[in-house]
């Protein structure tokens, strides 16, 4: 039995009993096997130093144009927060040290909305996109510049 909602004319489903918990579990399989898979990666940074050569391949920007791309020093930055060390974290990439942590809110929202059968729909739209480009393109030339030195990894 479905009800329509008269003020916004969407079709809502009627109010039923609660899903049971092997429900819940079928559908936070997919952000729980994401979060296994970063928890892994991190694991696995946390476990091969990247401050050691040989284990990573080295950025090709920073190899042949001697330049920082935006990522460099995201292996290093992502060791660090494994052994809990944030000022080595920020040091080695501030940019991805925030992007840690939006993806730990998203993740965590992610989860919530899907136990409670919420879908989660993101659609940043071209503002939010553009000022994250803006964002990447600042801290790339930033740290490439005399005065950002402290931006290095």
């Amino acid at each position: 039995m479905r009800r329509v909602n008269a003020e916004s004319q969407r079709v809502t489903p009627a109010p039923g009993p609660a899903p049971g918990p092997a429900a819940v579990l079928r559908r936070l399989a997919v952000p729980g096997g994401i979060m296994l898979a970063v928890a892994a990666a991190f694991a696995y940074v946390g476990t091969v130093d990247p401050n050691e050569p040989g284990h990573y391949p080295a950025c090709p920007l920073l190899r042949y144009a001697g330049l920082y791309c935006p990522g460099c020093g995201g292996l290093r930055s992502a060791h660090a927060v494994v052994h809990g060390d944030l000022g080595a974290a920020l040091g080695a990439n501030a940019l991805a040290v925030l992007g840690y942590l939006v993806f730990a809110a998203l993740w965590t929202v992610w989860v919530v909305r899907t136990a409670r059968g919420r879908p989660m729909n993101i659609d940043p739209g071209p503002p939010l996109l553009w000022s994250l480009g803006a964002l990447s393109l600042v801290f790339t030339v930033v740290r490439n510049l005399p005065f950002g030195g402290w931006l290095h990894p």
